[in-house]
């Protein structure tokens, strides 16, 4: 199901929360943070991540870097909150969104046999044909297949304000490639918040 879904095209992450600032308005920011907060066994992931929002962002004419590029992977660990706004800020970014990865289960899930349908007229004329059609159908076993549901959070905070102005929950499944996983991810955020009127196209 997984293989069909990526062939046709269809996205395996959903939003299944979205939540907006009264205060939150749309602003031309000078430069961008994308920060993804992962287990350190998951860097591939996190590399990913920021550098595909890195990359819708870019599109729409932001300036926007990858916090693990711009500061490395713990530059932010055992600081205070105004020294890490400091930072931030001397680096000229006015704006930074997160990436966490709140929770992921495995769900087991049972799939019944596929049977080829032929046309009735063709199992219909002998009894045989269609008993054993029939039978297939009704008979053969499925089989149980496990799925790995991943549950992210993404919140764009105002660092000359220090607010939150917006948070969105996404549900995906099966996220085996980090490369397929953060290119739909920041598509859809980046998608969600100029929806939003968070963020707009720049010329």
């Amino acid at each position: 199901a997984l293989l069909i879904c990526i062939a046709s095209g269809c996205s395996t992450i959903k939003i299944t929360h979205t939540w907006e600032s009264p205060m939150a308005q749309q602003k031309e920011y000078n430069k961008i943070i994308v920060v993804a907060l992962l287990k350190d066994n998951d860097r591939n992931f996190r590399e990913r991540m920021e550098d595909h929002m890195v990359g819708d962002l870019t599109d729409l004419g932001y300036s926007a870097v990858s916090s693990l590029r711009e500061f490395g992977p713990k530059s932010f660990e055992g600081i205070k909150e105004e020294d890490a706004i400091a930072k931030l800020q001397s680096s000229g970014a006015d704006a930074v969104i997160s990436i966490v990865l709140l929770d992921k289960e495995k769900e087991r899930k049972y799939v019944p046999a596929s049977v080829v349908r032929s046309p009735y007229n063709i199992y219909h004329r002998r009894f045989w044909g269609y008993y054993s059609t029939m039978s297939a159908r009704i008979y053969e076993p499925g089989y149980y297949t496990e799925q790995t549901n991943y549950f992210w959070e993404s919140n764009f905070f105002d660092l000359t304000t220090k607010e939150l102005q917006y948070s969105v929950q996404t549900r995906s499944f099966d996220s085996n490639s980090a490369e397929n996983l953060g290119h739909e991810y920041g598509r859809l955020i980046v998608k969600d918040m100029v929806k939003h009127n968070l963020l707009i196209k720049k010329k």
